[in-house]
């Protein structure tokens, strides 16, 4: 005959269990600078037939967007970039953007303070910011150290930019440099997600207005991939796509970023002085899937150290993201996804580990 334990016993309160305390992780920059590394610890170590399939040789070139067309004050020009704009969203979900004023020397600056701040003594970095993905400065390792079951080959730096601004102290000059990067960069942003919204037949206010961009968030997102002494067996990101509407990126001329197109991956040399724009999910869900984010991952050398920038743009906080009613008003064309806050939106992608789009596939309803 069963029994049942007293309460107040042990048995009964399996609940109070204490979780084993939280592993202590190196960042990869002190890993890498470790004397005579020549492998890498096993926890680093990716399962191969999952993250290294061949790449593709694709000459098909990455799709152009000249910014000065897209602001163009002659009609004809600037359709015909919002067609071009609307074609790379529907193919590719990635292209560059070229002549869109941000100056050169800023773009070299923001590279230059964020390789300070990760050049700053392991106790400094670790001491800023939280841990929480809505905290305004996150310093970290992999993507979410505290639950990635394989670490990824990366050091990274989140600081939130808009609507409130954040830097953290040191180095000196990183909050002038960012603050004047941030702004410059929102501009093109927005401008952008105005041409991808006309370019689904909405408004072209209507992603600005609906989903309140006034107040929308920005971040930085500072990317340290050092070299790796066995590449082949490491990853700086695994394929995952990005929330917001619009990430625009730049990086130190070292390549590692590839793209997932026509189910192969491809390597991506951005144009120097260009950004790379990629769409997030969240277009994806407000154009009801006729523009999908694209899965992308980063991959180390064990030569050179890369630094990427990226800066995602999305709604407010506090906006709910579904997809707009113009696009779905037919019977033949029901709602693909259902209705969600961008934070809590956020909170579910970055709160676990990085897996491909399985965050977007949890709001997708049903046939």
């Amino acid at each position: 005959m069963a029994t049942t334990a007293p309460t107040g016993s042990p048995l009964s309160q399996p609940s109070l269990t204490h979780p084993p305390p939280p592993r202590k992780v190196t960042t990869v920059k002190a890993l890498s600078e470790s004397p005579g590394l020549s492998s890498i610890p096993s926890i680093y170590t990716f399962p191969k037939q999952t993250y290294h399939e061949p790449v593709s040789d694709t000459k098909e070139p990455i799709p152009t967007i000249d910014f000065s067309l897209l602001t163009s004050s002659h009609p004809g020009q600037r359709s015909k970039t919002i067609r071009e704009l609307g074609k790379a969203c529907r193919n590719w979900g990635f292209f560059m953007v070229t002549k869109h004023g941000v100056p050169e020397r800023m773009m070299k600056a923001i590279i230059e303070v964020c390789r300070e701040f990760f050049e700053l003594p392991e106790e400094e970095k670790r001491g800023i910011g939280g841990k929480h993905v809505l905290d305004p400065i996150r310093f970290g390792t992999s993507f979410n150290e505290s639950v990635d079951e394989i670490l990824c080959w990366r050091d990274y730096v989140k600081i939130f930019q808009h609507p409130e601004f954040h830097s953290p102290k040191k180095p000196p000059s990183f909050r002038e440099i960012a603050l004047e990067y941030s702004k410059r960069v929102r501009l093109v942003a927005r401008e952008i997600i105005r041409g991808i919204s006309e370019s689904l037949g909405l408004e072209k206010d209507y992603i600005d207005e609906t989903l309140n961009l006034e107040n929308g968030l920005q971040l930085i997102a500072a990317n340290l991939y050092p070299p790796c002494p066995r590449p082949e067996l490491a990853m700086g990101l695994p394929p995952h796509s990005d929330h917001g509407f619009l990430t625009l990126l730049i990086q130190n001329q070292i390549g590692g970023l590839q793209v997932q197109h026509k189910g192969k991956w491809v390597n991506i040399d951005p144009i120097p002085n260009s950004f790379l724009a990629n769409i997030g999910d969240h277009i994806e869900i407000l154009s009801n899937g006729k523009y999908k984010s694209v899965l992308h991952r980063a991959v180390v050398n064990n030569r050179d150290e890369r630094i990427s920038i990226a800066v995602p743009h999305g709604p407010a906080l506090d906006a709910i993201v579904s997809p707009a009613s113009k696009l779905v008003e037919n019977v033949g064309n029901p709602p693909a996804y259902g209705a969600m806050k961008y934070k809590e939106y956020l909170e579910l992608q970055q709160g676990t580990m990085l897996n491909g789009k399985s965050c977007l596939e949890r709001i997708r309803n049903g046939d």
